[in-house]
């Protein structure tokens, strides 16, 4: 395989990591969407579309073993097919975790809100902005997005544990809102768990462009 074909065949299949990140980011406010609408058709059309998701991985995965074996890449192309390969399991694992809101949704059915959803909704947007950001750190190959990516999952961190405790109090005032506010507390867990991920992907980033992972090495060589 000529070396402009290798380079041809890895840009198609970065941009179906884009694509791929698009599902994701798509079913993640989607759920969030239905979940906020009571929508159980569209909770629904969520988890089914995750076999989409599941088919997109799997094709991008396939295609970068075929490509290890036909071009036999050494050092730093085959570090790329690898954080490829990689960055399209954490974004099948986050549409995962957009499957898991929509199930909640259906369980939840109609039942009678326990409070309105603010905090969750911005969980997600964030979370999503995480990703995008992460994608863009891996398309551009720039560590100082990867970093910002980095530094925006506290703010998710502290939104949960924030979430955490309010449904705490819900729970402990009323035992009758336990089964909802548990609902809402696995909401806010596969949100958080999707911002986990889109730091992966940023780490990998980190890691692919500077040889490490650890974002406080990179900030070092910063000040240096």
């Amino acid at each position: 395989m000529l070396r402009a074909d290798f380079e041809n065949n890895l840009n198609l299949i970065q941009d179906e990591i884009l694509e791929l990140s698009s599902m994701v980011e798509h079913s993640v406010l989607k759920a969030i969407q239905a979940l906020k609408n009571r929508d159980v058709i569209s909770s629904q059309q969520v988890i089914d579309d995750d076999d989409l998701i599941d088919n997109k991985q799997a094709e991008i995965e396939e295609k970068c073993i075929q490509l290890i074996a036909l071009q036999s890449p050494v050092a730093g192309d085959l570090r790329i097919i690898v954080s490829v390969m990689m960055i399209a399991i954490e974004l099948e694992r986050i549409g995962d975790y957009a499957e898991g809101i929509g199930k909640i949704s259906v369980l939840m059915g109609d039942m009678p809100p326990l409070k309105p959803l603010i905090d969750i909704p911005r969980m997600a947007e964030n979370a999503t902005k995480m990703l995008r950001l992460s994608i863009d750190s891996f398309v551009n190959r720039d560590p100082h997005i990867a970093l910002t990516v980095c530094d925006l999952d506290d703010e998710i961190d502290n939104t949960y544990n924030q979430v955490y405790r309010e449904l705490l109090t819900y729970m402990m005032a009323d035992p009758a809102t336990i089964q909802r506010a548990t609902y809402l507390l696995w909401v806010a867990h596969d949100l958080e768990r999707s911002a986990d991920r889109a730091t992966n992907i940023a780490e990998r980033v980190l890691f692919l462009v500077t040889g490490s992972s650890r974002r406080d090495d990179f900030r070092a060589s910063l000040n240096s």
